[in-house]
């Protein structure tokens, strides 16, 4: 018997450099379409120089969605530990945050939300020798955490978004995994 989902899901993705937070966040949106009616995926990035942040803001739903834009979301991602405090403020109340650890010198000022901390560079390090991936770690974490899509779907969505390429595929795929494991 399969559990019944949300109506609704939202999360806001933040880091820098634009690339992997961006394909995490398409990777949610297109996966959530084979189970919500209405998906919006937002982009939105500084264009002054290349490696500046990048944020991106997915919400799907049973019911129409009246605008794209969120001041604060249910769960929020932050790749970049230095913008936590930034966008803290940005989780709505009984909501959660999941931040990559490495660097994070700050803690939560506010009680009413989940923080969860993540090596998600770490990790990422761990399954190819680099960072890269580091995005997809938090991205299992997340959909592990928040239990509002099946991970499942994510997964069919990484193995279509990167079908081209064996080993990619197969480390994005280790590194959702493990994402959904340190949770």
């Amino acid at each position: 018997m399969e559990r019944s989902l949300p109506a609704r899901g939202e999360v806001i993705l933040a880091g820098l450099g634009g690339g992997g937070i961006l394909t995490a966040g398409t990777i949610l949106a297109e996966a959530a379409t084979a189970r919500f009616k209405n998906v919006t995926w937002f982009p939105s990035y500084a264009i002054s120089r290349r490696g500046g942040l990048a944020e991106c803001t997915v919400i799907f739903s049973n019911e129409e969605i009246a605008s794209p834009l969120l001041t604060q979301a249910s769960g929020v991602i932050v790749a970049e530990s230095a913008q936590f405090k930034d966008y803290e403020v940005r989780v709505r109340p009984g909501g959660m945050i999941i931040v990559e650890s490495a660097g994070l010198k700050d803690e939560a000022s506010r009680k009413d939300i989940k923080v969860i901390k993540i090596p998600a560079i770490k990790t990422a390090i761990n399954i190819n020798g680099t960072s890269r991936g580091a995005n997809l770690v938090l991205l299992g974490a997340f959909v592990k955490a928040a239990q509002i899509i099946p991970p499942e779907l994510v997964r069919q969505q990484i193995e279509k978004s990167f079908a081209g390429n064996k080993t990619t595929l197969n480390q994005n795929l280790k590194a959702f995994d493990e994402g959904q494991n340190l949770i």
